[in-house]
């Protein structure tokens, strides 16, 4: 890999792959972008506020017909399709896509909704682009953890971040059915260093430098692995992250039944 195709600007408003500071933020992004990816075989994918786009890539590689990948900052599309020639890059405001009616069967835009200031907008703009059927994930911090006893989000970039109630009747109102809401928690390996990690966060989000971090917490940041978090539908409210399994609804036709995105693969949706 060359130095123009390895990084993306880290600025704190985005996780970026192969920074060892970075990859317990990093590797905690990947966990919904694989419960994505398990969905995204032969199918028409938009990624929507990719970021640096690792993530389409993942979409890309895990068998997708096509990946478009959208991000409103104009350094991205560049970069995008520098390093992942695989994906389709644009720039483009998220609210206002250009990109036609019902012309995705899956939708995927993680750790975005909180960054948006007009969500209604956001929320019309993806179902404007999803096919009737289609699938949407969305995933976002748990407000009642992330920034907790706060409904001001301790992260500068951040607008507005959702519970779990919140989040599922936000989606709800957009015209989107929620089969799934998931919560993404510390495994076993890290319930261990909860205390240790809890005690980093502020220093993290602050941008003190890691050599500033309590000790240990470098060390155990640069072994984390998406492996270990993992999805659970109970106990929402104690989750870190949390991940929503939307579908589009499909206009009732006498006598038509068009199948479903996930009803056409029921072997590949995730088990939770």
């Amino acid at each position: 890999m060359t130095t123009t195709l390895s990084l993306l600007t880290l600025t704190g408003e985005r996780t970026v792959p192969d920074v060892a500071d970075e990859r317990y933020w990093f590797e905690r992004h990947i966990v919904a972008y694989r419960l994505a990816a398990a969905k995204a075989p032969g199918l028409t994918v938009l990624d929507a506020g990719c970021g640096e786009g690792y993530g389409a890539a993942a979409l890309a590689a895990a068998g997708a017909a096509r990946v478009v990948a959208v991000d409103v900052d104009p350094q991205v599309a560049p970069h995008v399709a520098r390093r992942y020639p695989q994906v389709e890059a644009v720039e483009a405001e998220l609210s206002d896509l250009p990109l036609p009616d019902d012309s995705f069967d899956l939708v995927v835009s993680l750790q975005v909704i909180e960054h948006v200031w007009d969500v209604e907008a956001f929320l019309a703009s993806l179902c404007r682009v999803l096919r009737p059927g289609g699938e949407l994930v969305v995933s976002t911090p748990n407000r009642l953890t992330f920034t907790p006893g706060s409904d001001t989000p301790i992260n500068p970039f951040h607008v507005r971040e959702f519970t779990a109630d919140e989040l599922r009747a936000t989606l709800t109102e957009a015209g989107f059915h929620v089969g799934c809401l998931l919560g993404v928690h510390h495994g076993t390996l890290l319930r261990t260093a909860d205390r240790m990690l809890r005690d980093a966060v502020p220093h993290v989000l602050a941008g003190s430098p890691p050599e500033s971090w309590p000790a240990g917490v470098r060390r155990l940041v640069h072994r984390v692995d998406a492996s270990w978090f993992e999805l659970r539908e109970d106990a929402l409210d104690a989750s870190l992250d949390l991940i929503a399994l939307c579908r589009l609804p499909r206009p009732e036709a006498p006598g038509v039944d068009v199948p479903d995105a996930h009803d056409r693969r029921p072997s590949e949706a995730p088990s939770g």
